[in-house]
């Protein structure tokens, strides 16, 4: 049961990953987790590193679409400087956001990747939609109100996957670290 939370890869951060890493593992599509992902949920404004990682991707012809649980709104407030295409109110662990964005771009399993921050959103529902996952380590140690509990449960999954399940537990800075 606790398999569903274990990712792909853990990478350090989401900026690490390069174009050709990506493709390397036949990444076609970045589907990405918002708060403490790509930008710091406190901090909606992001930061030159992103504005970098983006255009690197960008010139790769790798799209780069947010899918959150957060409310429209909110999403495109926080994405209205950096002009990515996204879902909202996504409902990870489900996979409805993430079958959202297979139908637009109508591409297979083996071609998506979910980054984010989170093993009880972004990577169980990667896991439930059959797709690639990469966890992140959160850009900020502080989390919004309503992450905080995750984050409790999230520490006692990381320890049992550790003792069951051979989990990684060193952090990479690509996908092949």
């Amino acid at each position: 049961m606790l398999e569903r939370y274990k990712p792909t890869w853990m990478v350090e951060s989401i900026y690490d990953l390069t174009p050709e890493d990506l493709q390397n593992h036949g990444i076609k599509v970045v589907m990405t987790d918002l708060d403490n992902t790509l930008i710091a949920w406190d901090n909606p404004n992001g930061t030159p590193e992103l504005k970098s990682w983006l255009e690197i991707v960008a010139a790769a012809s790798i799209p780069v679409i947010v899918v959150s649980n957060n409310s429209h709104e909110r999403v495109e407030k926080a994405l209205e400087h950096i002009g990515l295409p996204f879902v909202s109110r996504a409902l990870k662990p489900f996979t409805k956001g993430i079958n959202q964005v297979k139908d637009e771009f109508k591409m297979d399993n083996q071609d998506l990747v979910l980054i984010g921050d989170q093993l009880m959103t972004d990577i169980a529902a990667a896991n439930n939609a059959g797709i690639k996952s990469i966890l992140v380590k959160p850009l900020v140690e502080s989390d919004a109100w309503n992450t905080k509990p995750n984050r409790f449960i999230e520490k006692r999954i990381k320890n049992h996957l550790i003792k069951k399940h051979d989990f990684k537990t060193k952090w990479g800075n690509s996908l092949d670290d």
